[in-house]
């Protein structure tokens, strides 16, 4: 298999992590008076600026410019300090709490480039074929580099049932892919799906901490305890992180009230320190947590305090290091700014946040180096600084100042000889062919399946409906597909999950996915050993 196609179907997530940002705590103040020289440099600015919109050749945005010069100013801090105009404070509160109509994505605007930063689950995005990583590079096939975030969300944006084609480049492929997606309402939920993984074993999977996460998460724990939930696997993998009052509650469900969960420390802030403070509806049963690279923030705020207590395992990769923590300061204009203000340490006084001394591009091409040096293949490559041990509840030895490191380690799957199942699954004529099938055959599908655990038990993918999709695939995109076992194995685990999708939501994906996930694996290995 080509070597950089494979490491990019692998590292096309990396870049996902430019738009981490950590907790929102709204807080309004008045500026503090600022020193004589301060008002200096503000009039200096001043001057700049108006020489500018009177002398300057081209037209300009002034108000474009100072937001410009904002964002420089905080990038030079640190990696998690920055500015928002009062749109992208809509759009992100409204990912957070609400619904909205559009195509179901979260983007980010990276060296005049949209980047494609997350897709909403079960949303018209995810359908078509799009995924994180992905860069735009055209809309409704006029190009779009260059492109500003309000720009962006009025292309982007628009009534259920319109549709739009977006152009896409996916790294590690060399191919341009286009998508026709249908808008469409898209309620926000953080967890995926609940359900049992066998008859004692349940599993959550939770994609950010928003203001629902709380009862969310309660109400998923109640349900699997009703069927006779007795350990808990909570999949925190590329969960970027959101409300720090979200992630206490969550560790809140396992922890006993008064054991130490987070503890927030600044030169300029009251030092404090979170417990939990009740009851919790999980806290005996065995618990198992899972990250990866593109866990952060919260994420690790969780995965923290269940090593640190002792509560429970943690599985997958090491987290992507972010302890950081920023308060949103309102301005006048409704725009804002997310300003770092103090650092969190896990209960053992740890913290995790990784070292940005270096520059934020340097910052977040770490995670491109963890798979260049091969740190994703195997826990040998992790350098885990010595001279910041802390040890856990029990005496148990975990390292600061790089994200959370796993219990045990679970190294990335390259897959071999997967050339033709990438080359149909990044066509998008994976998710178009599901779709279409679990149209054509919903009566019939539904009659001998008539609900998501009954379709995941029963439902088998033949070699015929194998033949139908790559086809499909041949047809549509003027290709000849070489199909291996290894590519045959993947894509009929896709197709059947796809489909179950299109049936009955994420109720019938993950069930299947979950059932060869080698992090899953090792989970429910490490639950049946403990």
């Amino acid at each position: 298999m080509n070597e950089n196609r494979r490491n990019g179907c692998l590292v096309f997530l990396w870049i996902l992590v430019a738009f981490l940002a950590g907790f929102s705590l709204a807080l309004r103040i008045n500026p503090n008076r600022l020193s004589k020289r301060g008002n200096d440099q503000l009039k200096k600015m001043s001057e700049v600026m108006g020489y500018i919109d009177k002398y300057y050749v081209d037209s300009v945005n002034v108000d474009s410019i100072y937001g410009l010069a904002i964002n420089a100013m905080l990038q030079g801090l640190d990696p998690h300090s920055t500015y928002s105009t009062a749109e992208d404070n809509k759009a992100a509160m409204e990912a957070l709490e609400g619904s909205f109509e559009g195509i179901g994505i979260q983007f980010n605007i990276m060296n005049d480039t949209l980047m494609v930063v997350s897709v909403i689950s079960g949303g018209p995005s995810e359908k078509a074929g799009l995924m994180a990583g992905d860069r735009m590079i055209e809309v409704d096939g006029k190009s779009i580099i260059g492109i500003k975030n309000e720009q962006a969300f009025k292309l982007l944006r628009g009534n259920k049932g319109t549709k739009v084609k977006v152009g896409i480049l996916r790294p590690g492929f060399k191919d341009k892919y286009t998508y026709e997606i249908t808008r469409g309402v898209i309620p926000t939920y953080t967890v995926d799906v609940a359900y049992m993984m066998d008859a004692n074993t349940g599993y959550i999977k939770l994609n950010e901490f928003g203001s629902t996460t709380a009862k969310e998460f309660n109400d998923a724990i109640l349900k699997l305890k009703q069927q006779g939930m007795t350990s808990l696997i909570v999949d925190l993998r590329s969960n970027t992180g959101g409300f720090l009052d979200a992630a206490v509650s969550v560790c809140d469900e396992f922890l006993p009230k008064n054991r130490e969960i987070v503890s927030i420390e600044g030169s300029k802030v009251r030092p404090e320190v979170i417990y939990a403070s009740r009851r919790g509806d999980f806290e005996e049963g065995k618990v198992v947590i899972l990250i990866d690279d593109f866990s952060a923030s919260a994420s690790e705020i969780v995965a923290g305090a269940v090593q640190d207590n002792d509560r429970g395992i943690i599985v997958g990769r090491r987290s992507f290091g972010k302890g950081l923590v920023q308060r949103q300061f309102d301005l006048s204009d409704q725009s804002s700014i997310r300003l770092t203000t103090s650092r969190y340490h896990t209960p053992s006084g740890r913290c995790i946040q990784r070292e940005y001394a270096h520059g934020t591009d340097a910052y977040y091409e770490d995670l491109y180096n963890r798979l260049l040096n091969g740190e994703m293949e195997s826990a040998d490559s992790i350098h885990l600084d010595s001279s910041k041990v802390y040890h856990t509840l029990k005496g148990r030895p975990v390292y600061g100042g790089g994200g959370i490191m796993p219990d045990y380690f679970v190294p990335i799957d390259r897959g071999e000889d997967m050339d033709a199942y990438y080359d149909i699954a990044n066509s998008s004529a994976l998710i178009q062919f599901a779709f279409h099938y679990a149209n054509d055959h919903k009566s019939a599908l539904k009659k001998q399946f008539p609900d998501a655990k009954s379709y995941v038990a029963g439902m088998t993918i033949t070699d015929e409906m194998l033949q139908q999709l790559v086809r499909y695939y041949e047809k549509n995109n003027k290709k000849v597909s070489k199909m291996t076992a290894n590519s045959s194995k993947e894509l009929k685990v896709w197709l059947k999950a796809l489909i179950g999708r299109n049936l009955y939501d994420d109720e019938a994906f993950y069930p299947v996915i979950n059932k060869t996930d080698k992090v899953i694996l090792k989970a429910k290995e490490v639950l049946g050993k403990s």
